[in-house]
């Protein structure tokens, strides 16, 4: 019998805005078992974002509960939240979010800064591997503003595997690139799913679904499919 990796049973989020109360979540139930590769899809406003914030521990849920690796969040302390966060979940944003100073192999190293008892050297090492399975060790001393968006993304990618995290979580990770780049991200992030790494994706690209092993359709704060 395949892992729980994730479970949310009953989630809600609410954000005030004003003297109004916004209800990004409602409700949500969901699992994902560990290995699975999932697209969550859904029109603008639906809570794609949110659901991708409380699962990374971006945001705590304001009523439910979201069970990671077997232990109820809620049970965090904030600082517990913090360590969680930076070594067992990795980020891929649309936006990259590379340090524009900084060399393509000290922002994938980045993350490790926050990991307390790091080994420099076998960071180091760890990172030149990462780098050669994106095809980018050609570019290691070279700046984000060098590259071209499918390869600012894919040490992007590199830097979200550095800590070997447990969960993946990639928020329109081609939104900003070209066919051919998107292809590559793609076929990068199917690799990853083989070797046992689970990933779950935002995407409005309704083909992008045909990589993944199934869709969590959202709508109005609400799981409608899974």
């Amino acid at each position: 019998m395949e892992e729980e990796l994730i479970k949310l049973e009953g989630v809600t989020k609410e954000y005030p805005q004003g003297e109004i109360i916004i209800q990004a979540l409602r409700g949500v139930d969901l699992t994902i078992k560990k290995g699975e590769f999932v697209a969550v899809m859904g029109p603008s406003g639906c809570g794609k974002s949110t659901l991708m914030h409380i699962l990374g521990f971006l945001a705590r849920p304001t009523a439910g509960r979201y069970i990671f690796a077997g232990r109820d969040s809620t049970t965090y302390s904030d600082d517990e939240l913090a360590v969680v966060r930076n070594s067992q979940i990795g980020f891929i944003f649309q936006a990259f979010n590379l340090l524009p100073r900084t060399s393509v192999l000290d922002n994938v190293i980045l993350p490790t800064n926050y990991t307390p008892g790091a080994n420099y050297e076998e960071v180091r090492v760890r990172a030149l591997q990462l780098l050669e399975t994106v095809n980018l060790t050609h570019r290691l001393n070279n700046y984000p503003n060098q590259l071209s968006g499918g390869e600012q993304q894919r040490v992007a990618v590199a830097r979200a595997l550095i800590n070997s995290p447990s969960l993946i979580l990639a928020d329109e990770p081609t939104g900003n690139l070209d066919s051919k780049a998107t292809e590559e991200i793609m076929d990068i992030l199917t690799a990853l799913q083989r070797q046992g790494n689970t990933l779950l994706m935002v995407t409005h690209e309704k083909y992008l679904s045909n990589y993944t092993d199934r869709v969590i359709q959202m709508q109005d704060g609400q799981v409608v499919s899974s």
